[in-house]
């Protein structure tokens, strides 16, 4: 998602994601724009409440929002909307910029074998047990 925004607005220098996460709760982080145009980290990824959603200390501008996150829960556009140039809350993950981001860890020879691949889970408390 970071890397879509970044495509469509050549001159901004960083976006916050924002993406539901369902359970009252938004994954979010911030992202800059690095060699070739390619999105890298501009700060931690969380998931938590709406009202945590902020931006990373020292994120060059201009900065843009992006992600539905920011369309289920305008809050966050609302109360950040002064520190945004632009928002695209339309834009879903899509697998064209996931390989685009990967091309160049996969020539530096950082891929790893399918079967050492393991999810990165940022929510450990998805399922509660019943107390009946």
């Amino acid at each position: 998602v970071a890397q879509q925004a970044l495509d469509l607005w050549p001159a901004a220098s960083s976006v916050l994601v924002c993406n539901d996460a369902r359970m009252q709760e938004v994954y979010w982080t911030c992202a800059t724009r690095g060699s070739g145009g390619l999105a890298v980290p501009g700060g931690p990824e969380q998931v938590g409440p709406p009202d945590t959603v902020q931006l990373s200390p020292g994120l060059p501008g201009p900065v843009l929002g992006a992600g539905r996150g920011l369309a289920v829960w305008p809050a966050i556009a609302q109360r950040l909307g002064h520190q945004l140039a632009k928002s695209h809350a339309e834009l879903l993950p899509r697998a064209h910029e996931i390989a685009r981001l990967a091309t160049p860890q996969w020539l530096a020879g950082q891929a790893v074998a399918p079967e050492q691949a393991l999810p990165v889970y940022l929510r450990n408390d998805v399922a509660k047990p019943s107390r009946k």
